[in-house]
């Protein structure tokens, strides 16, 4: 009887996996409706009455995304004013939904990585995620990856997509 081998485990085969990169902490989405008036009008001395009284601890160690969830027409300053509030507590405020803030998290930690590790090896980006891993941050992976990789696949080892082969 032949031994069964794990080929996967033995191959040179690298797995990146966007997963392992996952910033731990919570995500909050702030809508800056909820302190216009009947959700479509700014008012300033209201809506700064408003932030000036809104508890802003709550979001302490959060990773804030602002927002506005009505069609409100909102001059610039008013996610800025927000993010003023939010800021002294939050790890990090970006602009946009929770997924924007997914990418932006992605993008600042895929800057930092040292890809010379993949240098001349098939590299497969792992596709299969528990954690909300944003479309984004693959498109920016491979960005980093194939200046370096041999060849890149995307998914898993057992049924991979070949997305790039560098010409010999």
């Amino acid at each position: 009887m032949d031994e069964i081998v794990n080929k996967v485990a033995n191959s040179v085969l690298e797995v990146f996996d966007l997963e392992e990169y996952y910033s731990k902490g919570a995500r909050t989405q702030i809508d800056i409706s909820q302190w216009l008036y009947e959700g479509i009008v700014l008012k300033e001395k209201d809506f700064r009455e408003a932030l000036k009284n809104h508890d802003w601890s709550q979001y302490e160690n959060h990773f804030v995304a602002i927002h506005c969830s009505t069609d409100a027409i909102i001059p610039a300053w008013a996610s800025i004013l927000v993010t003023v509030h939010a800021a002294t507590f939050a790890k990090k405020v970006v602009s946009g939904n929770l997924q924007a803030l997914e990418s932006y998290l992605y993008q600042e930690i895929l800057q930092k990585i040292d890809y010379s590790i993949y240098q001349d090896k098939p590299v497969i980006i792992k596709g299969c995620s528990k954690k909300p891993v944003p479309e984004s941050a693959y498109i920016m992976a491979v960005q980093h990856i194939q200046p370096f990789a041999r060849s890149i696949m995307y998914g898993e080892a057992c049924s991979a997509v070949p997305l790039y082969k560098r010409v010999k």
